[in-house]
């Protein structure tokens, strides 16, 4: 097996301790891959390069960065489903289906992104002298540190990269310790299609050794980061201490409300598609569901069934839903969270415990207490609660009981209530009529309170990714 290096400048660099880590296949834990280990040298040096590389690239026409990002959508497209889809299901544990919606976002996000390319908009205010122009000018920032998650790592990689590059930012990426190898491919096919390889660089390796040189170093003029709140909450800290940017997605206990107006049959599918997909690792999963009184009896009916009807195991059939969880910590956490769940009186509708090796079964409790940590704290894996209300206002008050806001949904046919929910509950982002996972490359993706800081996604990422400079200019002639 020959080991993965650090891509830096193009070049494949054997990292500077020598070291290298192993990634295991979470279909059977066995060795996937043998990837460089980095430290702060490494680090420095991507640094040092990427830091150059903006200059020129910050310089460049937008049709430039438009159209390297182009061609970087028509690689993915028209070669890279093979070239990817592999990496996806071994590395990752993705499904087939799940791995080929996530190369298809991929490509969209890198159009969109190519489309902000042309809108670095600037603006023009009035001034009280007439003699004086006021305008404000779009600049990019410099080099961005990316720290991208193990759940989708192609497709939240890409809009944490395309959008900074977009701009004329450079970017240093940090991947997962769980899933480099698709970061590493992602990248050379970026310069493939014409990125410079002095503005995109990936350092792969572990957060004290590597992640922690990246963002603390004080060339680096903006953080992104996708994953754990813990996480977020540090480089948050991090970032705020050097007063830099910081664009922070974190995590979610998303809530759906299924109000008395629907099919029960038909809600329960939408739900079990929500919080099943991908194993539940998907930060905007709906892992609380609030479900009115009236058909609340006749839903958890309808949602065990669904639940145990769902295809799990193998990746390359069409037909599964989800395969194994990341890692064997990942099993452990909802096993601890059902377990406790349980201990405090709550009941387990149906799954509970491993199905085989790292796939967990498809679980539901019900009455779980508001205090257990399945119901506040991320699980991150294929559990979801169910309690009952007896009102629209209740459901939103216990959709709202939560240190999470990332997103919500609302299941109804009902349009004032809807929009009631929708003014009511405190989340980035409420849909009505589907589950809480939704995705779309021109959409503000975020939350509030613990599930982040800022938005991303089309407009929305080049306001992240940019500042903006107020220039203003006396036209007569004093001078």
């Amino acid at each position: 097996m020959n080991p993965y290096n650090l891509f830096i400048n193009g070049q494949d660099v054997a990292p500077a301790s020598g070291n290298y880590f192993d990634v295991l296949n979470p279909s059977n834990e066995q060795l996937y891959a043998k990837v460089a280990q980095a430290n702060s040298a490494d680090v420095e040096q991507a640094i040092n390069i990427a830091k150059s590389g903006y200059k020129t690239w910050s310089k460049a026409a937008p049709k430039v960065r438009e159209a390297a990002l182009l061609k970087a959508a028509d690689l993915i497209e028209q070669q890279g489903m093979a070239r990817l889809l592999d990496i996806l299901i071994d590395e990752s544990g993705s499904a087939i289906s799940k791995a080929r919606f996530e190369i298809l976002y991929t490509v969209d996000l890198l159009r969109t992104a190519a489309g902000e390319a042309r809108r670095l908009y600037g603006d023009t205010f009035p001034n009280d002298n007439p003699d004086r122009i006021s305008m404000v000018l779009r600049h990019p920032l410099g080099v961005v540190a990316v720290v991208s998650p193990y759940n989708a790592p192609l497709a939240l990689l890409t809009k944490m990269v395309a959008f900074p590059l977009a701009a004329g930012n450079s970017v240093v990426i940090k991947p997962s310790e769980e899933t480099p190898v698709i970061a590493l491919e992602f990248a050379k096919m970026l310069v493939e299609a014409g990125v410079p390889s002095e503005v995109i660089h990936v350092v792969t390796g572990f957060g004290l050794e590597c992640g922690a040189p990246l963002v603390e170093h004080q060339d680096i003029d903006c953080i992104a980061l996708t994953g754990s709140t813990q996480t977020g909450q540090h480089i948050g800290g991090v970032a705020m201490k050097r007063m830099v940017k910081a664009q922070l997605e974190l995590g979610g206990k998303s809530a759906a409300l299924v109000l008395p107006d629907v099919d029960p049959k038909k809600a329960a599918a939408i739900v079990a598609q929500g919080i099943f997909t991908h194993g539940g690792q998907i930060c905007m999963a709906n892992s609380r569901v609030i479900v009115h009184s009236d058909i609340y009896q006749d839903f958890i009916e309808a949602l065990k069934a669904e639940a145990e009807s769902l295809q799990v195991g193998d990746l390359r059939d069409d037909n599964t839903i989800y395969g194994p969880l990341i890692n064997r910590n990942a099993v452990e956490k909802i096993q601890q969270h059902v377990d406790s769940a349980v201990a405090a009186g709550a009941t387990i509708l149906t799954g509970g415990s491993v199905k085989s090796g790292l796939i967990y079964q498809p679980t539901v409790l019900v009455d779980s207490p508001n205090t257990c940590s399945a119901w506040t704290e991320e699980s991150f894996g294929p559990l979801t609660n169910v309690v009952k209300a007896d009102s629209l206002e209740q459901a939103i008050d216990i959709a709202n009981d939560s240190k999470f806001g990332l997103s919500a949904s609302v299941l109804t046919k009902n349009m004032n209530w809807a929009m009631t929910a929708v003014r009511g509950i405190d989340a980035g982002s409420v849909h009505v009529g589907m589950h809480s996972f939704q995705s779309n490359a021109l959409a503000p993706i975020g939350g509030s309170k613990l599930s982040g800081v800022g938005r991303s996604g089309g407009a929305y990422s080049t306001e992240e990714f940019t500042d903006v400079k107020w220039v203003s200019i006396e036209v007569n002639e004093s001078l």
